[in-house]
């Protein structure tokens, strides 16, 4: 299952938590991520990511080519709603793209975990 993981700058340590507390599951999975998040990850875990364009440079949008492409599975994107984003268009696209194609999108941390939690369940990590 492809998997990816984006996060606002003001949510990269929640990122890294998220990952850290969940790595057992996160790690039987094929992990995609933004630039800077992905870098930030693999510092702070052992999981393997492959990590494109920070989101500002296009790191979203490529993320948005692979879920059009039907080559994601799933997103997780810890978005900042209180702050301005200068790449808000890309967000919002890569939003958009994720409800045309049905692909299960969390965009803050609590959905993020029940859509983790249910992967561990299908995976027998529970």
């Amino acid at each position: 299952m492809k998997v990816a993981l984006i996060a606002h700058d003001k949510k990269k340590k929640e990122m890294i938590i998220l990952a850290q507390k969940y790595e057992s599951v996160l790690k039987k999975l094929e992990l995609f991520a933004t630039g800077t998040t992905g870098t930030q990850i693999m510092e702070h875990t052992d999981l393997s990511v492959h990590r494109f364009k920070s989101g500002p440079l296009g790191g979203d949008q490529q993320i948005g080519a692979r879920v059009s492409e039907r080559e994601m599975d799933m997103v997780i994107f810890l978005r900042d709603p209180l702050t301005a984003q200068p790449h808000e268009p890309d967000v919002n696209a890569l939003i958009r793209l994720c409800d045309v194609y049905e692909i299960p999108l969390a965009t803050n941390r609590s959905t993020a975990i029940l859509l983790i939690k249910e992967l561990a369940s299908l995976l027998g990590e529970d």
